[in-house]
């Protein structure tokens, strides 16, 4: 039946801003959607989901390419969706279907999904384990509304992480444990709230770089039925052969942010959750297609970052990039206010920690902050954001239980997720019962930990890793809404002493500013103490540094002044032995002043309960001249009086 206009309610002309639907003083709601191409656009109101629209609206206003109304009668909470007129011409990348409802970029909330999932209500039964272990930014997988692949639902699965955006505004509907319209969005912020009174920080993973319609082969939700050539990239000029969708991300599209519209829209989301859902930050996953231009290049200096810097918004908050996509790797390349995640920090440290050769002279600059990717463009340690593990690939435990990705469940016959992983075993493949495999398993975990809290740059933990969850081998866990991918909270009693060894990390680099601090140690005396801030030692009693160059050594001491920002003379330091050999080193140390002496603080090789030592208890050495670090070991020793 052809779209016509039929309603009883009084529709005046509105204005094109702000765009969405926005409710007016004089009972009513402005709507405003822009579409460049189309040739006409209705909005439908519903009384319930499934009913049929109960009014079609004709808007007959166009300014600036955004079509507009106001609707008396209706208010918040109103059901409503768009269908827009125009040419199917996909030559043209014009894909208009006016049978298909569409849903609004700008919606602030959707309904419609009835499948469960955890929900947000649940995340408050966990903010006490994370202030236990002294966390204090929470980075949330996806939030925004998502659709939910046809190829996944028919193998019983789904997109259990999110990453498929349909829906910039409105929280994901099935992460609401209430019923009513709208109820997600009063949760977020009431969860928002809650993580802010308890010091935690809250930073988004935003997926601007694709929507969940697909490639030409997807469904039309949004974007694609409302003006697909403005929000898409899609190759070639418009001319008599099919126009595709360029694909930077391996998701089907990619969106055009040389699009005015485009940038707009997404300058308008993040303004929106910063300002009225209060987050503190983003972090932008495959960041890297933000910075493509029209021809596919990446660059840093690209409008929608330009925008960014300039938005007095969005300029003060936390800015953190995956700098990479399916065809592009730019780790160090992002502008100067902006993190990245530290994809050389992540496989030097695996690397390092499981005995590969040649690691040292790179595990070198990773432990220092990586000024070779940060320090040459106004950025500091406090730019890299050091991981080991994330939500992509295996979790702490796994890194450390096998030596290939086990995804059959993903029923794609184990060919999806990295084949790249730089993990390690221990001599058994997955679950084992061997004593041995199970205590270096144990040691090696306590490894990866220390190196990424102790390196210089902000430290980004796995949720989970604190106790040793596991995917059973899955490094693809994407679609895998059950036991696999849940946490398993008993593993956080059965695993106390884990959690209690990374409480005790997190704590210890809090007691040191030296182990905060933003800016390179560049191995200088900054406070008059004879002591340089940076100070790197080599093994088996030498004399001399570490051996940047032999791929055979697999050993690094590095000595800190830990009274450098103390405002006092303390004469403390720390000495961290990184020791990824499999035999013991004997580690000359350095001399220490004034009677003071070398104690042992964390010896990972040791039995829980003797491998951290509390403040103040620390097991000083006897002779205090040397220590013998055991194999694929960690030691923090600290010299003071």
């Amino acid at each position: 039946m052809p779209l016509s206009h039929r309603t009883t309610r009084t529709v005046v002309k509105g204005r094109e801003y702000p765009l969405g639907a926005t409710v007016v003083d004089d009972d009513g709601v402005n709507f405003a959607l822009y579409s460049r191409n189309a040739s006409a656009v209705f909005l439908l109101l519903f009384d319930k989901p499934n009913d049929e629209a109960t009014d079609v609206i004709q808007l007959p206003n166009r300014d600036k390419f955004i079509w507009h109304a106001e609707v008396h009668g209706v208010g918040a909470g109103q059901l409503y969706g768009y269908k827009v007129q125009g040419e199917y011409r996909p030559e043209w990348g014009l894909r208009f279907n006016d049978a298909k409802l569409m849903l609004d970029p700008y919606a602030k909330a959707v309904t419609g999904k009835f499948h469960n999932k955890d929900n947000l209500l649940l995340a408050y039964e966990k903010i006490p384990h994370l202030q236990r272990l002294g966390i204090n930014a929470v980075e949330l997988l996806p939030v925004h509304e998502f659709y939910i692949d046809d190829f996944l639902l028919a193998r019983g699965l789904t997109n259990y992480w999110g990453y498929n955006s349909i829906g910039f505004f409105a929280p994901e509907s099935s992460y609401a444990n209430g019923g009513a319209p709208g109820s997600q969005v009063t949760e977020f912020k009431s969860l928002v709230r809650a993580l802010h009174k308890a010091g935690i920080k809250v930073i988004l993973d935003v997926v601007y770089n694709h929507t969940g319609e697909g490639s030409e082969l997807g469904p039309s939700l949004a974007f694609r039925g409302i003006d697909n050539p403005s929000y898409y990239s899609l190759t070639g000029p418009p001319d008599q052969s099919h126009r595709y969708y360029m694909n930077f991300t391996g998701c089907g599209n990619s969106l055009n942010f040389d699009s005015p519209a485009v940038i707009r829209l997404v300058m308008d989301s993040l303004r929106y959750w910063v300002e009225v859902m209060h987050v503190d930050g983003f972090r932008f996953d495959l960041a890297s297609v933000l910075g493509r231009d029209e021809n596919g290049a990446f660059r840093s200096s690209g409008p929608f970052f330009d925008a960014v810097a300039q938005d007095p918004v969005l300029n003060r908050v936390i800015l953190i990039a995956e700098p990479w996509d399916i065809g592009t790797y730019q780790v160090g390349n992002f502008p100067v206010d902006w993190s990245e995640w530290n994809g050389r920090f992540r496989d030097t440290v695996r690397r390092f920690d499981k005995g590969d050769s040649a690691q040292l002279a790179d595990l070198g600059w990773r432990l220092t902050g990586s000024a070779d990717l940060y320090g040459e463009d106004g950025r500091s340690a406090y730019n890299s954001i050091n991981f080991v593990t994330c939500h992509d690939g295996f979790t702490l435990n796994d890194l450390v239980s096998y030596n290939g990705k086990h995804n059959e469940a993903n029923g794609e016959n184990n060919n999806d997720g990295s084949n790249d992983n730089n993990s390690w075993n221990c001599g058994a493949e997955g679950e084992t019962t061997d004593a041995g495999v199970l205590a270096l398993r144990r040691q090696l975990i306590k490894n990866h930990g220390c190196a990424l809290l102790f390196a210089s740059g902000t430290p980004m933990l796995l949720g989970g890793d604190e106790f040793a969850r596991t995917q059973r081998g899955n490094n693809n866990a994407y679609c895998q809404d059950n036991a696999m991918s849940w946490f398993d909270w008993d593993l956080a009693v059965k695993n106390d002493d884990l959690v209690e060894f990374f409480r005790k990390t997190i704590a210890f680099v809090r007691r040191y500013p030296i182990l905060q601090r933003r800016r390179f140690e560049l191995g200088e005396d900054l406070d008059d103490d004879k002591i340089p801030d940076l100070a790197w030692f080599g093994t088996n009693g030498d004399g001399g540094g570490p051996h940047w160059n032999n791929p055979e050594a697999r050993t690094v001491c590095v000595q800190l002044d830990a009274s450098t920002e103390r405002g006092e003379l303390t004469g403390e330091r720390l000495f961290f032995i990184f020791n990824a050999d499999f035999k013991s080193q004997w580690v000359n140390l350095p001399p220490l002043d004034n009677g003071a002496k070398w104690r042992r603080a964390i010896d990972t090789s040791l039995a829980a309960g003797v491998d951290f030592a509390e403040d103040g208890k620390e097991i000083a050495l006897n002779p205090s001249d040397h220590y013998i670090a055991n194999a694929r070991s960690t030691v923090v020793l600290i010299g003071k009086v």
